[in-house]
């Protein structure tokens, strides 16, 4: 437990050490901050019974967070070390090849909710501005944040697996991005039913990562969104492993 605590505490380390930890928490405030005058338009003048965690929800800056800023959290886990040699040095040490995922995927993780911890602040700010005390409920608020943090963990497992296969970090957060925006464009689709057959609606709403968040939004937390994110977490963690064990070998 030891060795995987400091693995987990190199990992979140490192984020403060370069200037891409710092930009990426500037560019989730930034766009925290957008979601904040958003809203504010949003609710002014209005009579508003929704909780304001599904109206920052409907500003769409939430999946903007997290498409843009998951690859740049997790293109170094990986890909950083093998393209300055430390990969190999880690690789021999006397360290599981799960400790070493599993720590690369906790510092991610803990940075990524790090990231997200002001915007506590910003839903505080808009109940205190608006005076309305409903809006600010904390039973949806916490269903809020599990949905943010099931969400996240899945990304992470994209960026983690994603970066185990390459040296380059670019490319990493490329592959990162290109596997979430497909996962959510499946989901973030045009109202079609007459064109799908009867099987494909409840599939594609089972992995519609937008209808999730909705739910969660709203302070709803059910079982299979919590199964659909945990078990995709799983299986990229899976092949980040296979990945890294079969390079230990080779």
């Amino acid at each position: 437990m030891s060795v995987f605590l400091t693995l987990v505490r190199r990992e979140l380390g490192a984020y403060f050490k370069s200037f891409t930890g710092y930009l990426v928490i500037a560019a989730v405030l930034l766009l925290n901050g957008f979601s904040l005058v958003d809203l504010i338009e949003r609710v002014r003048g209005l009579a508003i019974d929704a909780p304001v965690t599904e109206l920052f929800y409907q500003t769409d800056y939430f999946w903007l967070i997290v498409l843009l800023c998951s690859p740049v959290i997790t293109m170094r886990a990986f890909a950083a070390e093998k393209s300055t040699g430390t990969y190999e040095a880690l690789m021999t040490t006397p360290v599981g090849d799960w400790q070493v995922v599993l720590a690369k995927f906790t510092g991610t993780m803990g940075f990524y909710l790090l990231t997200w911890l002001p915007l506590l602040a910003v839903l505080f700010a808009l109940r205190q501005i608006t005076g309305e005390a409903a809006l600010f409920d904390p039973p949806v608020v916490l269903a809020t944040f599990i949905g943010i943090t099931l969400v996240g963990s899945l990304f992470m497992s994209f960026g983690c697996f994603a970066s185990s296969l390459t040296r380059s970090e670019i490319i990493a957060a490329m592959l990162t991005f290109l596997m979430g925006i497909g996962l959510w464009m499946v989901g973030y689709r045009p109202d079609a039913s007459g064109m799908l057959p009867a099987w494909a609606q409840p599939v594609l709403d089972h992995i519609s990562l937008t209808r999730h968040m909705e739910d969660f939004s709203r302070g709803m937390v059910t079982g299979r969104h919590v199964v659909f994110y945990l078990s995709g977490t799983v299986f990229f963690l899976f092949l980040t492993h296979r990945v890294v064990e079969s390079r230990r070998w080779n």
